[in-house]
């Protein structure tokens, strides 16, 4: 199994490789920063590092504290976003603003947003989506879910 963001890229299927690096780059660009890029649940993530989050993820405190992943699954590219599946006022945001963009059904998880084929990723709106939590929100988003009575 792949060890490393370089790894997980090189294994990528040509029919895919192209719009996942677009969505990567995508992404990259507009995440706030103070996340940090790593490799992690098998797919390329982006985090709260140690550094800005000492406490890590609760389910296990060694790893840095999860914000979003990006992998290619058998169906397409998937884009985890944890804020979305925190913050109810994000979800809705997304929902409202995602036919705007895009004349396919939004298909999607509790985080896990999935796209079919590349030319209906809507890349602005993902964008946008990702700008929208700096990790300062992330922290105090997942602590209110997280250890809230």
């Amino acid at each position: 199994m792949f060890q490393s963001i370089e790894e997980y890229i090189e294994s990528l299927p040509e029919g895919k490789k192209e719009s996942f690096l677009k969505l990567r780059s995508v992404v990259k660009k507009n995440l706030p920063k103070g996340f940090e890029e790593t490799f992690q649940y098998k797919m390329i993530g982006y985090v709260v590092p140690k550094k800005l989050y000492p406490a890590g993820y609760h389910v296990n405190p060694e790893l840095a504290l999860p914000f979003l992943h990006i992998a290619v699954q058998k169906s397409g590219l998937a884009l985890y976003h944890m804020g979305i599946y925190a913050d109810p006022t994000l979800l809705k945001w997304f929902q409202a603003e995602y036919p705007k963009h895009c004349k396919t059904k939004l298909d999607m998880g509790k985080s896990c947003i999935r796209f079919k084929k590349s030319e209906d990723i809507p890349w602005k709106l993902i964008g946008e989506l990702v700008s929208k939590m700096t990790p300062n929100d992330w922290i105090r988003v997942y602590e209110k879910n997280t250890f809230s009575s």
